[in-house]
């Protein structure tokens, strides 16, 4: 469930865009009236936004946004700004451009998304780099970790709800056999399992491993695996049993030292406002035992602390 709130009586787009601009002239831009407006429009309304803006003022609204903002600001609402596949187009091309590469970056955006939402991932990619996604995750990664990226950045699992209890109870079996159950790994039967299965049919294989080996598939994961191949794995794990729990930590672990990592913050506020960040709010406090709202609060400033609040509904 979303966290942004949208008023109740929308002012016609153009009226916005009046108010943008407005806010955009004189000696500094107006952040707070920037923030009221952008904050409190959802994807299509911000997208009817940026037409409408281009249409009366022949400029594009995020280069405009891009020299009015500075520092994590900008960073954030231009991120919030562009349409969902772009944006995690534009986090996986940050993830691996240049020396070293993001794991967590590219695990998180590869592993948590949908086929569907995959396939536009691609398709945004390519438009935006003229490059291939599989091209650059081959040159950028390696071994087992390298082919389940692939496997699974193909958006080929099924997307339908009915599950298979045999199948699942199949896979559980063969899961066991390929980890546990031997000396060694066979990280194929990982991999085949892992990347062709829907979400639900995976949720219920995993709950059938836990009733016929009575321990959790995440523990044996742990225990079979390592590096970037056990990360990723362990988080389409999550992703598919609480992934409200996964991205309560990322959250967390993102604020609990000393300085900040915003890059991470910015990341998952902004690309999961609009999906499910009232189950990541609830199981934050449950884990936590604070609001995040009051984390955020104490972790940031001006009105990069406000964006960021207006986003998870904490203004």
């Amino acid at each position: 469930m979303s966290t942004i709130t949208v008023p109740p009586m929308l002012p016609p787009v153009q009226q916005d865009c009046q108010a943008l601009h407005h806010a955009f002239k004189g000696f500094g831009c107006n952040e707070k009236h920037v923030i009221q407006i952008l904050a409190h429009r959802n994807y299509l309304q911000r997208r009817e936004l940026v037409n409408a803006y281009r249409s009366m003022y022949g400029e594009d609204l995020l280069r405009r946004l891009e020299k009015e903002l500075h520092g994590k600001l900008e960073q954030a609402v231009l991120l919030w700004m562009m349409e969902p596949a772009e944006r995690d187009a534009v986090l996986l091309r940050d993830a691996m451009k240049g020396l070293g590469t993001k794991d967590k970056t590219l695990i998180e955006i590869i592993c948590s998304r949908t086929p569907s939402q995959l396939y536009y991932i691609r398709q945004a990619y390519q438009t935006k780099y003229h490059r291939s996604l599989d091209k650059d995750i081959q040159s950028d990664t390696s071994g087992d970790y390298r082919k389940l990226l692939l496997a699974f950045a193909s958006g080929q699992r099924p997307e339908w709800p009915h599950v298979d209890m045999h199948l699942a109870d199949a896979d559980a079996r063969e899961l066991y056999r390929a980890g546990e159950g031997r000396l060694g790994t066979d990280e194929s039967t990982f991999i085949r399992i892992f990347s062709t299965r829907s979400a639900a049919q995976l949720h219920a294989a995993f709950a059938a491993y836990k009733h016929l080996y009575k321990r959790d598939i995440d523990k044996a994961i742990r225990r079979e695996t390592s590096g970037d191949f056990e990360d990723a794995l362990r988080l389409i794990v999550k992703s598919v049993t609480r992934p409200g729990r996964y991205f309560a930590k990322v959250l967390y672990d993102s604020m609990k030292r000393m300085g900040t990592d915003d890059s991470t913050l910015i990341r998952v506020v902004v690309t999961r406002a609009e999906q499910d960040m009232q189950y990541i709010k609830a199981d934050f406090y449950q884990k936590y035992k604070k609001p995040l709202e009051s984390m955020i609060s104490g972790d940031t400033s001006g009105n990069y602390r406000h964006f960021l609040l207006s986003l998870v509904g904490g203004h």
